[in-house]
């Protein structure tokens, strides 16, 4: 998935979609913590408690991603 990054007051904002901020139970009130790893920037949500319909809602958008991808997935795989 790519996004786009938008200037904002003197910061850069990314765009999260709202199926995906549903799926980790996050909002603009919610504390994120961020961390770079191997130059791959990885957000999560701080003290976040897991619920089973987050759980679900958030295994139904991997499944679906998985399926859109799966050909440049498996080719990324073989290399």
């Amino acid at each position: 998935m790519k996004k786009k990054i938008t200037k904002s007051k003197g910061s850069v904002t990314l765009e999260i979609d709202k199926a995906v901020a549903d799926a980790l139970g996050i909002n603009q009130k919610s504390k994120l913590e961020m961390i770079v790893v191997n130059e791959t920037l990885i957000i999560k949500a701080k003290n976040k408690k897991s619920s089973k319909k987050r759980i679900s809602s958030l295994n139904s958008l991997t499944n679906s991603l998985m399926n859109k991808y799966e050909p440049v997935l498996k080719k990324l795989a073989k290399t």
